[in-house]
């Protein structure tokens, strides 16, 4: 048992307002039944489970927890979030392979199986940009990233081998468990979680639990079919032009 002003009580319920739970939903997701607030009154000591889900789900350093450090955080390495498959061309060099929106639907669940990605189209580009690394195209699928990334573009990914790697406010591929996100990709105070941000302002922020990431590549080029007619801009000119002409001949008609 605990006191109500034990430390590792305080702690606990500063996990839970922090994080913006009602001692119902804090309670739900430790797996405790009903509510914690036994646990914040003294009378329910913090069993070892329930230490373990606030190191899991929120990377709570169990020393800081009962009053041993000054440490909050731990860093959890959940695996790493390097390619599970590299593929090769016949003279053994590495290729880039092409991920299309369709392909991405099946990507999560395959990330792993080579024969899988044999499927792919996969190509190789000589330059010194592409080189010492290993890179990966995917296909922008929806408006979630608009204005820089359109919809049937590719951009092409950087492997990353691990969250610590990755930079604040960079764009990557994400790859979920159960999905293929490109975001620009945030860090946050909690290094159990990483905030993904859409440039489409009408797409909200995505909160997701570092553990949830199989893969991430960092976006470092794309392959547009998008271009602008380049004509425009003259024309553009060419229109501005002629309405100072206009106006010129106004003001002398006036005169």
């Amino acid at each position: 048992m605990g006191t109500p002003g034990s430390i590792e009580i305080k702690h606990f319920k500063e996990v839970r307002e922090e994080n913006n739970y009602t001692q119902t939903e804090f309670a739900a997701l430790l797996g405790i039944k009903n509510s914690t607030a036994d646990i914040e009154r003294g009378r329910t000591k913090l069993s070892g489970k329930i230490v373990a889900e606030l190191l899991r789900q929120f990377a709570i350093n169990p020393l800081w927890l009962f009053g041993a450090s000054g440490q909050k955080y731990l860093k959890i390495s959940k695996g790493d979030v390097s390619p599970k498959v590299v593929t090769v061309d016949n003279a053994d060099n590495e290729n880039i392979v092409l991920v299309n929106q369709k392909a991405a639907a099946g990507y999560p669940h395959n990330v792993q199986d080579v024969e899988w990605y044999s499927q792919l189209p996969a190509f190789d580009i000589p330059l010194p940009e592409f080189r010492n690394a290993t890179y990966r195209g995917f296909q922008i699928e929806g408006d979630s990233m608009l204005p820089d990334y359109r919809p049937g573009e590719w951009v092409m990914g950087k492997a990353v081998s691990s969250i610590e790697e990755a930079s604040n406010n960079r764009v990557y591929v994400i790859v979920m468990y159960d999905s293929v996100l490109v975001k620009k990709l945030q860090k946050m105070p909690d290094p159990s979680k990483v905030l993904l941000i859409s440039l489409n302002e009408e797409y909200l922020p995505l909160e997701i639990n570092v553990h949830d990431i199989q893969e991430i590549w960092q976006v470092n080029s794309k392959l547009t079919f998008n271009l602008d007619n380049p004509s425009n801009s003259g024309l553009f000119q060419e229109l501005q032009q002629s309405m100072e002409e206009l106006k010129r001949e106004l003001k002398s008609f006036k005169s």
